[in-house]
């Protein structure tokens, strides 16, 4: 067994693409390693801004030998009467690099065919890592690439150098004119100097001792511990202390080699900002961690995190701390500025900002938002439905104003921040903030009814509207981000166990649209289709049972708390023995009624025993069941149904369904399509039949 090292040194690649580059990289080797049959043991991927790594140990020495059988023409092709071969069976020899006379005749169920039997021998791996080693250079996607010099691939950042050892041994590999070696590099600024690599034992020694952590975990370690130590330095750890972002410190473990953190101090004044503003400005341009008392309140302090150990500290936190002050010194100039001109007062200006060619400006959007916000509020809380229209006109002003223009990600938070400043209700600003949660998957849900309900309208208009001209996802697609939008739309629902008919609210804002959009019944078809797929794989993707879910979605989907009672009920029964088995007699009672669509039964044409008896539960069954089906009672619909597993188990077995009697035969198929009309109103049950 042998090992394998493989760094590619690099220019500073961005933060954001340095671990989708490292999974790739230990992807395409196990995929590549597969291909070519060699086998390994432990692969590890290491990388900073300036390398990214492969380690692999027990690597195979050579690919097993192997046999392979290739089967030929048949035997009467490839012999003439007289037993010499024909052109079939010297052109089958020819393709495979063998004599004829190395071909044998073997009998198979089709007669008598060809067939030449091959011994590879295992090529070593040594032999098989320069051109191995050339995919894995090529097979990396990021998100930009760029050309350098005359070379011909494309990479994210101009390559510095290359190490590649195997058993220590230097592969003989080059690419694009680089030849690889044994020499790696320390830290650009602290150990500006080549290292000699013996292997994967010592990789991490050496570069560890030049200033550079290889492993982004223990770097991130290290990270904290820095923001700590620095925080600590400076502050009383009583009454201070880091706010730490979790995605802020794996930005900053992605632009660092060796992290060195100083803490720095800014102008209480600044503190007079909101601090999402202040936390904006710190974290998005500079990268620096906010400080926080006990109270969780911001202190006018930040830590900063440096690639590079400095003999004169605080010559280096006056240099952050001029920096950061320019930043804060923008932020607190708009922010005075903005406050003179009220939300209210910048509503007509939407008009300015274009929502989508097509759909109009963000004013048209507002002004539609802001009915179906109307719409909701009135079924869900009526007491705030002015509230609710009051915080819809307001939900998009913000974006006019000069905070938002300097710092995107601030929208909302403005909003609500301006609207308190304006003398807007407490309840209308919260709903401003929260109107844009959740941003991403499983993210913050809005916390109050009015920032749901505001939230529900906006994103319904943007997926209606893109649906309504015919703006639809793809696979590599999608610019409005309707997945993340309808996604969001199921979990408030859900959040909020409100009672909503999609089809209704979906036919509504296309309608609001007027000749826009195509607001057909297809239109609205495709915005359900698209919803229900989210919903479906949302569930899936939470470990809920595939089969109840397809139960209850492929008969209906409309209301999503609904969907899900019927979903947790089939769960909950699917259990009991008796389930089980009605469920594939249900299949078999939807194979026999096809289309039949009639569910009246004539009692004076039931003839047999087992049918009479049948239609005689079933009757008692649906008295019970309906109430409870209206109630949204579906455990306990579905446990009165079970009393019709006997009589239906009874009826198949006795009565012959197709009688040659069409009065009667129609009867019966009524009669069947009763009970499943009746199951359907929960799911289609025979969706969950085990096999």
């Amino acid at each position: 067994m042998s090992e394998l090292l493989f760094e590619i040194g690099t220019e500073e690649l961005p933060a954001g693409f340095q671990q989708p580059a490292l999974a790739q990289l230990k992807l395409n080797f196990i995929n590549r390693a597969k291909e070519l049959d060699l086998g390994h043991g432990s692969v590890v991927t290491l990388g900073t801004p300036r390398r990214l790594a492969l380690l692999v140990d027990d690597l195979a020495d050579r690919q097993p030998d192997s046999r392979e059988e290739v089967m030929g023409p048949s035997k009467q092709a490839g012999f003439d009467k007289e037993g010499n071969p024909t052109k079939a069976a010297m052109g089958f020899a020819r393709s495979k690099g063998a004599e004829v006379s190395e071909l044998q005749v073997v009998n198979t169920e089709k007669g008598a065919y060809l067939m030449l039997v091959q011994e590879h021998k295992g090529v070593a791996t040594a032999e098989l890592l320069p051109e191995l080693l050339k995919d894995l250079m090529q097979g990396f996607s990021f998100a930009k690439s760029m050309h350098w010099g005359n070379n011909t691939y494309t990479f994210a950042r101009p390559i510095q150098w290359i190490v590649a050892l195997h058993n220590k041994a230097v592969i003989p590999f080059s690419y694009e004119g680089m030849s690889a070696g044994n020499t790696s590099r320390g830290h650009r600024f602290m150990a500006n100097f080549e290292l000699e690599i013996k292997g994967v034992a010592d990789y991490r020694q050496r570069l560890q001792g030049a200033y550079v952590l290889a492993d982004p975990e223990e770097r991130r370690k290290s990270v904290l511990v820095e923001i700590k130590k620095a925080a600590a330095d400076r502050l009383d750890p009583a009454i201070a202390h880091v706010a730490v972002d979790e995605d802020l410190v794996n930005t900053v473990c992605n632009l660092v080699e060796q992290p060195f953190g100083v803490c720095g101090s800014f102008d209480e004044r600044f503190l007079q900002l909101p601090d999402e503003a202040l936390i904006t400005s710190m974290r998005e341009h500079q990268k620096y961690f906010p400080v926080v008392g006990t109270d969780e309140k911001l202190l006018p302090h930040f830590v900063a995190v440096n690639n590079t150990d400095v003999k004169d500290i605080a010559l280096t936190r006056t240099g952050h701390e001029r920096v950061l002050r320019a930043r804060l010194e923008d932020a607190y100039f708009f922010f005075g500025a903005d406050k003179k001109t009220r939300l209210d007062d910048r509503f007509n200006d939407l008009t300015g900002i274009i929502f989508q060619a097509k759909l109009g400006t963000m004013l048209e959007k507002t002004e539609r938002i802001v009915k179906l916000a109307r719409l909701l509020a009135e079924k869900f809380i009526p007491d705030a439905v002015d509230a609710a229209c009051r915080a819809a006109r307001l939900c998009k002003t913000d974006l006019l104003t000069d905070m938002v223009g300097e710092f995107p990600s601030l929208q909302g938070n403005m909003g609500c921040a301006y609207a308190l400043h304006d003398g807007e209700s407490l309840a209308v600003a919260q709903a401003i903030r929260e109107h844009y949660l959740p941003q991403r998957a499983g993210a913050e849900l809005p916390s109050s009814a009015l920032g749901a309900v505001v939230g529900l309208a906006d994103r319904l208009d943007t997926l209606c509207g893109c649906f309504g001209i015919g703006q639809l996802p793809t696979g590599t697609t999608d610019p409005f981000g309707l997945r993340r939008i309808a996604l969001a739309v199921l979990h408030i629902l859900e959040h909020f166990d409100w009672t909503l008919s999609l089809y209704e609210v979906v036919h509504k804002s296309l309608s609001l649209y007027g000749d826009k959009v195509d607001g057909s019944g297809d239109t609205v078809k495709q915005v359900l289709a698209f919803i229900q797929g989210r919903f479906v794989n949302d569930q899936l993707a939470a470990g809920v049972d595939g089969e109840a879910v397809e139960a209850v979605t492929s008969v209906k989907f409309d209301d999503v708390n609904d969907s899900l009672r019927k979903i947790r009920s089939l769960i909950d029964i699917r259990g009991e023995e008796e389930f089980s088995v009605l469920a594939a007699s249900f299949k078999r009672i939807r194979n026999i009624i096809k289309e039949n669509i009639e569910t009246a039964v004539d009692e004076s044409l039931l003839k047999e025993k087992a049918e009479k008896k049948l239609a005689a539960v079933f009757n008692d069954v649906s008295g019970k069941v309906l109430p409870l089906l209206e109630q949204r009672d579906y455990s306990g619909a579905l446990s009165s149904m079970l009393a019709l597993k006997g009589p239906v188990d009874a009826f198949f077995d006795e009565v012959m369904v197709m009688d040659e009697d069409p009065a009667v035969r129609a009867n019966r198929l009524n009669l069947l399509t009763a009970i499943s009309t009746l199951f359907l109103m929960v799911g289609d049950i025979s969706k969950m039949q085990r096999s």
